[in-house]
């Protein structure tokens, strides 16, 4: 099991103000909603346990109503003492992971997430973190300013991941030791103190730790100019060949000089991208898409199918960033149309040709490909879709196979 621990026990007395920082609204939702709802949603994310101020109980219920989330715990007077309640907190739960964040960073990402707990399984620490840009100088020195060497130097973000059992044991020992002066300022402090081996994965500018008004505008902005994270979909259709009449690839009519065409006259290409279009949607909801079907595709026009999938997309809010499309066929009056194709899919899907790739491959003499018995496509979609809205309570997400189960349902075969 995994859990994600949220620190939101905090005053945020630089932040000013009558409401703590971590339940001021934001674009119509509180902080810490945004922060929750990137942990309910993760896939690797069994539990989502949050730490916060008895004083603050109100504001966690009304800015938490509809998540689902274990029952919260009460942190303590500082960062590490609420860190170690938690740990103690969730001791039940015998998570084998767990990974702490601030409730203030709003704007973590999906691949963050993955990254830091995918570190877990090489090292018993991994934090997120940025390499330093700017040149650094000290001041206050005797000799005046000082440049100081930046090599190796990284800003620590949170989510910081732990193995459950070493970093429990950590806090465990720092509390006993100095109980009163519990003032490190992240936990990766109490991992290097115990002596763990710590790696640092890529974190990002947008996960910031909001601490000041200014923070919260430029949170504001953030979402203003849309905060999305990426959807990838993958998509394949093939058909047998008969002789006779014309095929129809991507929209445009051809003419092979071998008189070959679909056996129910598919247009291969374009199913394969709207398969790989759709399944993007599926991650983001479990009910069936409706007025959609894909059994009997053979019996239904290819060009209304895709205009239908990708008005399903933006209904979500989707924007098609890229189409990969491989035609598995060597055929010249194919490869040779393949400018008119890359045309007619992006009209289609209403983006710049830009964003359209299709190739061929060849079969090297061999299969059904080459007897000339059947002709295949494969595509790969890339959508961006907006972030989910914490005023729109997020399910948890469901298990792998049943998700994938649900998505076959809709597509069929």
């Amino acid at each position: 099991m995994n859990v994600a621990l949220i620190v939101a026990a905090g005053r945020g007395t630089r932040f000013g103000g009558t409401i703590p920082k971590q339940y001021r609204e934001l674009a119509g939702s509180p902080v810490i909603r945004y922060t929750i709802a990137a942990f309910c949603r993760h896939p690797q994310i069994d539990a989502v346990q949050v730490l916060i101020h008895p004083s603050d109980l109100k504001f966690y219920t009304d800015a938490t109503s509809g998540l689902d989330l274990l029952p919260p715990l009460i942190g303590g007077n500082t960062r590490q003492e609420s860190v170690l309640l938690g740990l103690e907190g969730i001791i039940d739960l015998n998570p084998r992971k767990v990974i702490i964040h601030d409730a203030v960073r709003p704007f973590v990402e999906q691949e963050t997430i993955s990254a830091v707990l995918n570190a877990l399984d090489r090292v018993p620490c991994a934090i997120a973190g940025l390499k330093v840009a700017d040149t650094l100088k000290q001041c206050g020195q005797p000799e005046g300013v000082k440049t100081i060497d930046r090599t190796g130097i990284v800003r620590a973000q949170t989510p910081q991941g732990f193995r459950y059992h070493d970093i429990l044991a950590a806090h465990r020992q720092i509390h006993a030791a100095n109980p009163l002066n519990l003032d490190m300022t992240d936990d990766a402090m109490v991992a290097e103190h115990a002596g763990m081996r710590i790696e640092v994965v890529p974190g990002t500018d947008d996960n910031f730790k909001i601490t000041t008004e200014e923070d919260l505008q430029r949170a504001t902005a953030i979402l203003e100019r849309g905060h999305r994270e990426t959807h990838t979909g993958w998509g394949f259709d093939s058909q047998p060949l008969r002789q006779g009449g014309h095929m129809t690839m991507c929209g445009i009519m051809l003419r092979p000089r071998a008189g070959m065409n679909t056996a129910d006259r598919a247009d291969i290409g374009l199913n394969a991208i709207t398969r790989a279009v759709l399944g993007t949607v599926g991650g983001l909801r479990e009910e069936p898409i409706s007025g959609f079907t894909f059994r009997n595709i053979r019996f239904q026009n290819s060009e209304v199918l895709i205009r239908k999938a990708v008005s399903i997309v933006a209904m979500a809010g989707g924007k098609i960033e890229h189409i990969d499309l491989t035609l598995i066929t060597d055929w010249e009056e194919i490869t040779d149309s393949i400018a008119d194709m890359v045309a007619r899919s992006a009209s289609l899907l209403s983006i710049p040709q830009g964003r359209v790739s299709i190739k061929c491959i060849e079969t090297d003499d061999m299969g059904f490909f080459f007897r000339r018995d059947a002709i295949a496509a494969q595509c790969l979609a890339t959508i961006s879709y907006p972030a989910d809205l914490p005023g729109q309570a997020p399910s948890r997400p469901s298990p792998a196979p049943s998700r994938r189960t649900a998505v076959a349902d809709r597509i069929g075969s």
